[in-house]
This record gives C-alpha cells, sequence and structure tokens, in this order.
C-alpha cells in the first residue's frame, strides 16, 4: 500500500525542538496526515515518516531561473492573445503587452509568464506560428531593457524555441510536457527550467465532466509521474516546478480538495506553483461574475497558498497582491 505524507504546516519563531523546516524555507512542521487510498486519514509525527518519504518534505529548494525558493515569488500574467478570459485581450498588441510587462515589473512582479494561446474552458488550438508571432517580439522588447525573469506558457516546442532565442528563461507547459513530445527534449538541451502542471484534457473538453478516484492523490500521482519522465530526458529534478492545475478539469469542490491539501505536493521536493487569479471558482464562491473583479478572492485564496508553503503564485493583480505578500510576510514576522 502507498502512503502520502502531508505536513502540517505553521510558521513562527517559537517552535519545538523536534520541528522540521518545510522545503529548507522558514515554514516547519512537527505532524503530517498520512494518506492512502481506500484508508481513512491519519495524524502522525513527522519522525515517524520514512526517510526516503521525509527528505523531499524538508530539502531546500533549488533557485528556479535565478530566483530564491526560500521565499514566495510573484509571476505576472500577461496573455498576448485576443480571446483571455481574464483580461479580453487587453495585451494582444506588442505595445500594449509591452506595456503591461514594465506595469507588473514596477509593480514588483518577480518573473513574467508570457503566453500566446488561450487556455480558458473551451478554447481551440492556436497555430505555433501564430503563437510565435503574439509572444517571441513581445519577449525580445522585454529582454533588452530588463533582466527580469520569463516564462514562457506553451505546449508546443516549437514556440518553447523560438522565445527562448528571444530571451525566455523558463517554460510552463500547462499539459505537463505530454502535448507535443519533442518539447522536453529541447528543455533538458537548452538546460532550462520547467513547470509541469497537471491538467485533465485538453482546454477545449477539460471542463465537460472532469472525474477523479481521488482528485487529491491523482494529481500527485499524476505529477510524479511526468517528473519521472523528464528525468529521463535529461531534466534534473532541482530544474522542475510542479503546479497542481487549479480549474483545469476539475469542478469546485476539485479545487477545493486540492487547495485544501497543497502540502502534500511537497512531497515531490520540487517547488510550488499556484496559479488561481480570477478563476471561475473564485467568481461563484465570491459571487463576483466580473473576472476583472476578482483580486480580493484570488490574493485570499493566494495567501491561503502561502500558508501551505507555495513557493510561486501566478497573478493577474501583481500590484495588489505584491502589497498583500508584503503584510501576510510582516505580520507573520
Amino acid at each position: 500500500m502507498t502512503f502520502y505524507y502531508r505536513p502540517l504546516v505553521q510558521y513562527g519563531a517559537a517552535r519545538p525542538d523536534d520541528a522540521l523546516p518545510l522545503a529548507g524555507g522558514p515554514l516547519w512542521f512537527t505532524h503530517v496526515e498520512a494518506l492512502a487510498r481506500g484508508q481513512g486519514a491519519r495524524v502522525i509525527p513527522a519522525w515517524e515518516v520514512p526517510d526516503h518519504d521525509l527528505e523531499p518534505l524538508v530539502a531546500r529548494r533549488a533557485p528556479v531561473a535565478g530566483l530564491p525558493m526560500n521565499r514566495p515569488a510573484i509571476m505576472g500574467i500577461l496573455n498576448t492573445t485576443p480571446d483571455s478570459f481574464s483580461d479580453g485581450g487587453k495585451h494582444h498588441a506588442a505595445d500594449a503587452a509591452l506595456a503591461g510587462a514594465h506595469a507588473m515589473i514596477d509593480a514588483g512582479a518577480d518573473i513574467l509568464d508570457i503566453g500566446g494561446e488561450s487556455t480558458r474552458p473551451g478554447a481551440a488550438e492556436v497555430p505555433a506560428d501564430a503563437e510565435i508571432a503574439r509572444t517571441a517580439p513581445v519577449i525580445a522588447a522585454i529582454r533588452r531593457d530588463s533582466s527580469i525573469p520569463i516564462s514562457i506558457d506553451t505546449r508546443k516546442a516549437a514556440v518553447a524555441r523560438a522565445t527562448l532565442d528571444a530571451g525566455a528563461d523558463l517554460v510552463n507547459d500547462v499539459a505537463g510536457f505530454t502535448f507535443d513530445a519533442d518539447l522536453a527534449p529541447l528543455c533538458a538541451e537548452r538546460a532550462v527550467p520547467v513547470c509541469v502542471m497537471h491538467s485533465q484534457g485538453d482546454p477545449e473538453t477539460m471542463q465537460q465532466d472532469p472525474q477523479y478516484d481521488n482528485v487529491l492523490l491523482d494529481v500527485y500521482d499524476f505529477l510524479a509521474e511526468r517528473i519521472a519522465v523528464l528525468e529521463r530526458q535529461g531534466i534534473a529534478r532541482a530544474r522542475i516546478v510542479t503546479d497542481p492545475g487549479i480549474g483545469f478539469g476539475k469542478t469546485r469542490d476539485h479545487n477545493l480538495t486540492l487547495l485544501r491539501g497543497l502540502s502534500l505536493f511537497h512531497g515531490l521536493g520540487c517547488p510550488i506553483l499556484l496559479g488561481v487569479s480570477r478563476k471561475k471558482f473564485i467568481g461563484t464562491i465570491g459571487q463576483e461574475p466580473r473576472p476583472e473583479a476578482r483580486a480580493p478572492g484570488s490574493i485570499a485564496v493566494g495567501l491561503a497558498g502561502l500558508a501551505q508553503g507555495v513557493q510561486i503564485l501566478r497573478v493577474h493583480d501583481v500590484r495588489e497582491t505584491v502589497q498583500a505578500q508584503r503584510l501576510w510576510l510582516a505580520a507573520r514576522g
């Protein structure tokens, strides 16, 4: 029987002598929730966790694209698509995208995530040449006058190649490197960090009827399997970020289950990226139909993720999130 261990995360300078650091950062834990399929969860002392399962929970994470992983990083979302669910093509034009990038940098973003293909539910695939035309010139323009790390949000090797040449530093694949067999070898060849995300189905069909046996453990197993595949293809675990894929082939209840169990994913030994910004379930629970007005709900969920040790928050509302993060960190000391 396979057991999974979710650290029960705490914070503060007053900590027991047997407290263990979470992922080498300032948060810590003394107990874990032990999970197994077909069994009820149990809370046990951390010292009861087998060494090979405990080690990835406590090991310090390597920097990603030059960003230290011992403090939360804010990733600003820059969609260069005409049909983004969140901003309605606000940054589709190259000059608007460049202005948006500089606004996020000025607001305190640690890294930018540039995407040229909408992944909203129901979105159709975009040809690679169109995706390149939307993203590579913007990335090149940003790189000419800024050293901020840049992530390219793509499923396609051709797009990744062109945008890495333009100055991108990280490849963020919402398909978990299952869409294009050439993408992982390219990332291994270029020695760039990657983000592997879970999604059930593709954007066009993913929200039709998502089903799981146990969404928390199913997503964990998928990510563990994809990490193993990437390692075999030459991408070191130290260069892999994981994303549970909130909203990608998941119902509201699936999303909430993943959010409540986020600290489980530290067991993969990789930094965790959380992307919840402006998503539908935030609008549903927060009773806000307008995506652009969901900053308060997005920040609330993001801070809940930080409390479970998430290392990267992917957000639209950079200035507001940075302010909230600074106060959150100050209040926690």
